[in-house]
């Protein structure tokens, strides 16, 4: 009798416990505001070590993108300007990207890197699943292939020089493209840098003191694919214009100028020797860009031609600055480059091994900031490197450096760039004495990356 009424008791429970779950599983929800909302379960799923939360129908999908990249680097002694050895986060990123339907993509991005906030990518995006997508909002505007590649997927530390001199990177835009079977093209509308608190502050001035419009320059770009998606093997062949004039994220003091400046392959050596100043009567400038890229299973092959043109006013000729890199990889343990087509760039290669690959890199560039007036230095940079893929989102990257910069890359007048005829350092271009091609700061960088992205 005790038996049979602990049965009973436990089968009147389950059914309440059934009851209850049902209900809670048909009764309405509310948002926050008080708003009655749809509702869907969702599906975890670890992805390549991406958390990923998706619905049954895969109409909504929603995930995280985290990356860490830790950088340390040391430079030869026997230099003109001291270089201090050292180490960084190069980059601390945190994003949360989400298709709300099939068409419809939001992503929101940011960077803690060094204890400093910056706002990456920050848009809307519709896809009409016929190659046709538009987006708006702050992201990177489709000029080189280098610039855009996620610095997750880089072959290098960091990008050559001619593409951080003059590749426009994220500004707030408007932008269409299509995906065709054997090419891409795109077209944008941008206007300022969204940028720091600093940019901001630089918006925020130039409007409210002098009323000056943002700013505007429009980006387009047409990319040849003979191949269509082989995955086995590619060609990519890719032609960018931009037309820029003046914007409000520059200092409003400046803002009739433009300058070109960069570091040379290095976060932690916070020198910039190329360095043309401040480019006074500038009207607009013109950026072209040729691209060339291959690669055939493991081996890869990209290279880049910037050409820019700026114009000055009140009767200055106009300037003529350029750059180019080529490099190569090569995957040695039997994995393959992959090359994202409707991006037009190369994304994280297949390993060849259950532990991974490791990929063998080579790379040369140069970039040219002397023209007429103007003397902001030239200066080329072999890089050989080594990256080493662990089984699943680990990486190490180790890069040699060897950097030659010219007489004029003296950082805008801060640097020494040479010995004088009483045999002393001096600044001044003018007054070196050491022969052509012997001047100039000239240095070697050991670089080391660890990186996990999740």
């Amino acid at each position: 009798m005790k038996k049979l009424l602990l049965m009973s008791i436990a089968l009147v429970s389950s059914q309440m416990c059934y009851s209850q779950v049902d209900s809670l599983s048909t009764q309405n929800r509310l948002n926050q505001y008080g708003k009655l909302v749809e509702r869907k379960s969702l599906n975890a799923e670890n992805r390549n070590g991406i958390l990923v939360f998706e619905s049954k129908d895969q109409e909504y999908r929603f995930w995280f993108d985290a990356r860490v990249q830790i950088d340390g680097q040391v430079f030869s002694r026997n230099t003109y300007n001291d270089i201090g050895d050292g180490a960084s986060i190069r980059r601390a990123r945190f994003a949360v990207k989400a298709n709300v339907t099939k068409n419809w993509y939001g992503e929101l991005d940011l960077d803690f890197a060094n204890g400093s906030l910056d706002l990456n990518d920050a848009y809307i995006a519709y896809d009409f699943l016929n190659g046709f997508s538009a987006r708006a909002g702050n992201f990177k505007e489709r000029f080189s292939m280098s610039q855009t590649a996620s610095s997750r997927y880089l072959n290098f530390m960091e990008r050559a020089t001619v593409v951080t001199a003059f590749a426009p990177s994220r500004h707030i835009g408007v932008e269409t493209a299509y995906n065709g079977k054997y090419f891409t093209t795109s077209a944008g509308i941008f206007f300022q840098e969204v940028g720091n608190a600093e940019t901001r502050a630089f918006v925020e001035e130039n409007s409210k003191t002098y009323g000056r419009d943002e700013g505007i320059s429009a980006t387009g770009k047409f990319v040849y694919q003979p191949f269509g998606d082989n995955p086995d093997k590619g060609i990519h062949i890719g032609y960018a214009l931009s037309y820029r004039n003046p914007k409000t994220s520059e200092d409003p003091a400046t803002y009739n100028s433009i300058r070109y400046n960069t570091r040379t392959v290095s976060s932690i050596n916070r020198k910039k020797y190329l360095d043309t100043d401040a480019i006074t009567d500038y009207s607009h400038q013109i950026l072209q860009n040729i691209e060339l890229a291959g690669f055939y299973k493991g081996l890869g092959v990209q290279g880049e031609y910037i050409f820019n043109t700026t114009y000055r006013k009140n009767g200055k000729e106009n300037l003529n600055f350029s750059g180019f890199y080529i490099q190569t990889t090569y995957m040695v343990f039997g994995g393959k480059q992959f090359y994202n087509k409707s991006e037009g760039e190369f994304s994280e290669p297949y390993k060849g091994k259950k532990w991974g690959d490791v990929e063998a890199a080579f790379r040369y560039d140069y970039i040219n900031l002397n023209d007429k007036d103007v003397y902001g230095g030239s200066a080329s940079v072999y890089t050989p490197g080594i990256n080493f893929y662990t089984a699943k989102n680990v990486k190490f990257q180790l890069n040699y450096s060897i950097v030659n910069h010219d007489r004029y890359a003296n950082g805008k007048g801060k640097l020494f760039v040479g010995n004088d005829a009483a045999g002393n350092p001096t600044k001044d271009p003018a007054q070196v004495v050491d022969a052509k091609g012997k001047a100039g700061e000239d240095y070697n960088i050991l670089g080391l990356r660890c990186e996990i992205d999740f």
